[in-house]
């Protein structure tokens, strides 16, 4: 179990590689559709300028599926070396060709199952992306014989690849079509519960992502997996007026006003002596997720200090998902719910009264705000600037910083995490050290707190997560140099 949420930690992280690639797109398709809203309708002769960038941003949307097995491939190998996403590209190619349509009907000697023509989707470029990258991982070193050694090390990965993906090809051949119509069945579910399927999805969107599992999710709504292709309809101008969207819009109130609400309440029930370092924190999240939708400085600056609090957040989450599907307002986004793909995503068609989105997120905030400081106060719970922590200790790790920098902070995180033995895997997220030690029993977590971490969770004896905020990819950068 512990190696499962290990690789899906991994996964989790390498995601973000492609879902990166997104927002300009967005900004490329928001602009084109400022300039004449109605360039994908049909209607006359389109400005040639609008057209222009909603076309060049729809080339990144609509292959989505390809970005995911490249970028899947690149985080998942060891060293993240471009040969890995050759040989994701191999195994996606390989994959689609076997489950083409036209394919499927002359090996069966009968129409495709519909499954087959939505096989051209994210859920298997990231499974292809996998594929490629364990190939890569388990065959970059392989040694062949004299006579074939031009195909030894990285040569052989791309072969190996496309032999691995016939078969792969072949058990969704027999796997997919019911896969494709048991997440169809569960959609369909949702969307007939209307807002409040909306909203059961928003809670376990938030619910899920301390474990790193919200990205399976996200895909059944957001992609075209069980045909509801939320962002992609949205952006692309095929959906339906007032439903499309519904599954992104309630993320706005909660992103650009409800976490910063949350975030002002931390800032207020912080200790006088804390308020300056807890600011710094809260503040700089709350920008984040105001102008980006990015709230994982955020939510992790708390998730683990006080997870109580944290299942609220996702209820309020929920709420706000059910309250504005069911209302008339419809927005979207490429990256994630904050101020620029509102404003971008409001020029889009499908959009229905998006600028609604401001005063309910105001008042969104606001309940934020009241319910966090009477959580916080009421149960005494330890957000940023609450802990029990020394501070003689912070202090010395502000020096360090200050003095040797990354590679000076490294080296203590490494002596904390039991030293250099005791760290089998290492790798970043966003905001967070990713680890698999031999043993976390004996981990000082007040130690660590003191190195400026603000959480650790332990799942497991072995798998460890240090939140150390956005500072997570050059500190981890440090470890593994010093390692």
């Amino acid at each position: 179990m512990q190696k499962v949420l290990a690789k899906l930690q991994k996964l989790g992280k390498a995601l973000m590689l492609p879902i990166a690639c997104l927002p300009v797109a967005g900004i490329l398709m928001g602009i084109g559709y400022m300039i004449d809203s109605n360039v994908m309708s049909g209607l006359g002769d389109p400005n040639v300028i609008a057209f222009f960038l909603v076309k060049v941003g729809g080339a990144i949307i609509d292959n989505m599926p390809i970005l995911f097995a490249i970028g899947v491939a690149i985080g998942l190998s060891d060293d993240h070396e471009g040969t890995s996403a050759l040989a994701g590209l191999v195994s996606w190619l390989m994959v689609q060709q076997i489950l083409n349509p036209s394919v499927v009907a002359v090996l069966t000697g009968a129409e495709a199952d519909a499954a087959f023509s939505k096989a051209n989707n994210q859920f298997i470029g990231i499974i292809c992306g996998v594929v490629g990258a364990l190939c890569y991982n388990r065959f970059k070193n392989t040694k062949l014989p004299e006579a074939l050694s031009f195909f030894s090390g990285k040569r052989s990965v791309a072969i190996v690849t496309a032999l691995v993906s016939v078969v792969v090809g072949l058990i969704f051949f027999f796997v997919w079509p019911v896969v494709y119509n048991a997440l169809v069945a569960f959609g369909e579910a949702i969307i007939s519960l209307g807002a409040i399927g909306a909203g059961i999805y928003g809670f376990f969107n938030r619910l899920l992502i301390p474990v790193g599992l919200h990205h399976a999710l996200n895909s059944v709504f957001w992609f075209d997996v069980a045909g509801i292709n939320d962002i992609g309809n949205f952006w692309g101008g095929t959906g339906t007026p007032g439903v499309t969207g519904m599954y992104m819009s309630g993320f706005f109130p909660i992103m650009m006003f409800g976490l910063p609400g949350a975030a002002l309440a931390m800032y207020h029930t912080a200790k006088p002596s804390k308020k300056q370092v807890a600011g710094g924190i809260l503040f700089a999240g709350a920008l984040c997720a105001f102008v980006s939708g990015v709230t994982e400085p955020l939510e992790f600056s708390f998730m683990f200090l006080a997870p109580a609090l944290y299942v609220v957040h996702a209820l309020l989450t929920g709420i706000s998902m059910a309250v504005v599907a069911a209302l008339p307002i419809r927005a979207g986004f490429n990256f994630s719910a904050g101020f620029v793909d509102l404003f971008f995503s409001s020029w889009v068609p499908l959009a229905q009264n998006p600028w609604l989105l401001i005063p309910i997120g105001l008042v969104v905030g606001v309940i934020y705000y009241i319910v966090f400081r009477f959580a916080i106060v009421k149960f005494n719970l330890k957000t940023p600037g609450r802990e029990d922590d020394d501070d003689e200790e912070t202090e010395g790790f502000s020096k360090l910083v200050k003095d040797q920098g990354y590679d000076g902070l490294a080296k203590k995180y490494v002596d904390i995490l039991g030293g250099k033995e005791n760290i089998k895997e290492i790798e970043s997220c966003i905001t967070r050290i990713r680890l698999v030690l031999k043993s976390n029993k004996n981990l000082d977590e007040k130690a660590i707190k003191a190195l400026g971490a603000s959480g650790v969770m332990k799942a497991g004896d072995q798998v460890t997560q240090v939140i150390v905020g956005t500072k997570a990819e050059a500190l981890v950068d440090a470890m593994k140099k010093y390692l």
